[in-house]
């Protein structure tokens, strides 16, 4: 059991990180970013073939791919910033699903529809627990998500940009009006976030399935963590990945429930949903 819970760690870090983009994205610019993880899947991919076809190093061809996903991520925020500025949260979240699926179908027309060849950047063991080895792949997640979500607390709270970003969050028009600039600003925090999903999905599809669809669908349990802090908590997310990572690889090893692991993100979610609601939901039921 230990072996599947610490085996879960690589995965859930990667909710957590993909789930605290999805968190900055609903505080800082009203979006639920539905393409989240497409971006940088179709980033992941365009490194593949950099280094797989144009004979680029691994690194390089990262580094090219990464910066590609948070262009694409900055494409869809200028959209949303340039004809969405006064939309609804629900408007502009609803316009990332366009995004979401233009870029599937359009890795199945460039890359084809299989895994792709992905190299690892890193690789190997870092240490054992009580016999299990924790790779390297875990550690950079697990850190990754922390990091980030400390970081962005730390913009958020110390410094002027993170005041600015917060008033645009809070007060657009009035921030607008005292001459902050809200359109540079809200891309930036699009190709920030692109740039953190691209990195993260990078580092771990090598170590999982990692056709289109299933890196894209990431959103899914990364919206789950980010749902556990309400889209506004930085360190509920973060806890919010990792436990569905744990519980996944706990669930994994039972080959009588094995199968229950592709839905834990929607088990997550209604109970979260049934409890956030519980009031209205049991003040019907009377």
């Amino acid at each position: 059991m230990l072996e599947g819970a610490l085996a879960g760690l690589a995965a859930g870090g990667l909710y957590a990180v993909l789930g605290v983009c999805l968190t900055l994205m609903a505080r800082l610019v009203r979006v639920v970013n539905f393409a989240q993880a497409a971006t940088g899947m179709f980033g992941g991919f365009c490194a593949v073939w950099l280094v797989t076809k144009a004979g680029m190093p691994v690194w390089i061809g990262s580094v090219l791919g990464v910066l590609i996903g948070g262009l694409l991520a900055a494409a869809i925020g200028w959209i949303a910033a340039t004809w969405l500025s006064e939309a609804s949260t629900t408007t502009r979240s609803a316009m990332t699903v366009g995004p979401l699926l233009l870029l599937i179908s359009l890795s199945f027309i460039l890359f084809g529809n299989k895994p792709q060849p992905f190299a690892p950047i890193i690789a190997g063991p870092a240490f054992s627990i009580g016999g299990v080895v924790i790779s390297q792949v875990t550690v950079w997640t697990v850190g990754m998500a922390v990091v980030v979500a400390l970081g962005v607390h730390v913009l958020l709270t110390r410094t002027r940009i993170g005041t600015q970003l917060r008033a645009l969050s809070e007060r657009p028009t009035t921030a607008e009006l005292l001459g902050i600039r809200s359109r540079p600003l809200s891309i930036a925090v699009w190709f920030v976030t692109g740039v953190i999903s691209a990195i993260a999905i990078v580092i771990v599809a090598p170590s999982q399935s990692n056709d289109a669809t299933s890196l894209s669908m990431l959103i899914i349990p990364a919206a789950a963590a980010a749902l556990l802090g309400g889209f506004k908590r930085l360190g509920l997310t973060v806890v919010g990945g990792l436990v569905l990572g744990v519980l996944g690889g706990l669930v994994a090893q039972i080959n009588e429930i094995s199968l229950v692991r592709n839905f834990l993100p929607f088990l997550f979610i209604v109970v979260l949903l049934l409890w956030t609601q519980r009031k209205e939901v049991w003040d019907a039921a009377r």
